[in-house]
């Protein structure tokens, strides 16, 4: 069942479009990931998705009806769905007084309340925090009270801008853990938008991806800030500064030490188990893999993440098992260079 549809959507500041939706559905019930670049849309479209904002044209529907312009329709609808923040704000006052905070806007009786706010520490592991005043809390644990203050008010959707992008390694896997128990067990519909590719892969069943505002259909994976260093024989490509890769040509248009950015077509990377037996071959080691439709998806952490898209035919022929060292070798066409920087 579809919870959204966006059709010919599109949202300007002045003369400036900064979202250009052709047709988007969302589906009850399910995880998506929106990544893209800084700037490419991903906040104006939770703001959308939120009703804090409106389309300047087009059409957005919500459980199949019209989204208007009517500000007592859009704040009923506002109470369906709940957009946690990046930096979520506090109040200063207790975990417990910040999560029942919305209940009393929403005239919650008290028992009810509590029952709530109880239900929403124990999902999130903030029990203890109850009384502990919300300001002080560390960064892993505001976002978690922020989770909790939304479950609350049970939402239909929750929708999560960067959750992990501001905590430590523990608190993000507390946080991936907390957003895949909330869609499976409560069958809230999520929407999180992130930079992490690994992160998207493994928690999202559909990943949305916008560049300057639009949908593509060109996953959002091996696009890197590159550097060409000829030092080597053969020569190396150096990507984000972490890793390089060996090159069979030379790309068209850039120097010696110039950057530039470099997309890598994931279905043109050779994939080969056990370590390089040639110059042409990169080592790497398989840290995800998943089935995504008739392909497989490996990614495979080589300095920097890097996806691998095989068929199937492909995949049983080397079997590559999360853990295992690989090879990866780059054909020239595999590689899109984007304009070099001065």
């Amino acid at each position: 069942m579809s919870l959204y549809q966006l059709e010919h959507l599109t949202r300007a500041y002045g003369r400036r479009i900064v979202l250009a939706i052709d047709h988007l559905e969302i589906e009850a019930g399910r995880m998506y990931a929106l990544l893209g670049p800084n700037g490419a849309g991903k906040t104006t479209l939770l703001n959308l998705l939120a009703f804090l904002d409106e389309p300047t044209t087009g059409s957005l529907r919500f459980c199949g009806k019209p989204v208007g312009s009517d500000r007592v329709e859009r704040l009923a609808l506002r109470r369906q769905v709940v957009l946690v923040d990046q930096h979520p704000i506090m109040f200063s006052t207790s975990v417990a007084a910040n999560i029942e905070f919305g209940l009393k806007i929403r005239k919650i009786d008290r028992t009810a309340r509590q029952r709530a706010v109880q239900a929403a520490l124990e999902t999130v592991g903030l029990e203890r925090y109850r009384a502990a005043r919300a300001h002080e809390l560390s960064g892993g644990e505001t976002q978690r009270l922020a989770l909790a203050r939304a479950l609350a008010l049970a939402p239909t959707v929750l929708l999560c801008d960067e959750p992990t992008a501001s905590v430590d390694t523990e608190n993000q896997a507390k946080i991936a853990a907390l957003l895949r128990r909330i869609n499976t067990e409560q069958g809230t519909t999520i929407v999180f938008t992130s930079h992490d590719r690994l992160q998207a892969a493994s928690l999202a069943e559909r990943t949305v991806v916008l560049e300057s505002g639009r949908l593509t259909a060109t996953t959002y994976e091996n696009h890197y800030a590159c550097t060409l260093d000829e030092t080597l024989v053969p020569p190396r490509l150096v990507l984000h500064g972490q890793a390089a890769i060996p090159l069979t040509a030379l790309p068209a248009g850039l120097q010696p030490g110039q950057t530039g950015r470099v997309a890598i077509d994931p279905t043109r990377i050779r994939l080969r188990t056990g370590a390089p037996t040639e110059a042409t071959e990169c080592p790497g080691r398989v840290v995800l893999l998943m089935a995504e439709g008739a392909q497989i998806r490996v990614t495979v952490d080589i300095g920097v993440l890097v996806v691998v898209l095989l068929d199937r035919e492909r995949y049983r022929a080397q079997r590559p098992a999360v853990g295992d060292t690989v090879s990866l070798g780059f054909a020239a066409d595999a590689l899109s260079l984007a304009q070099p920087s001065a």
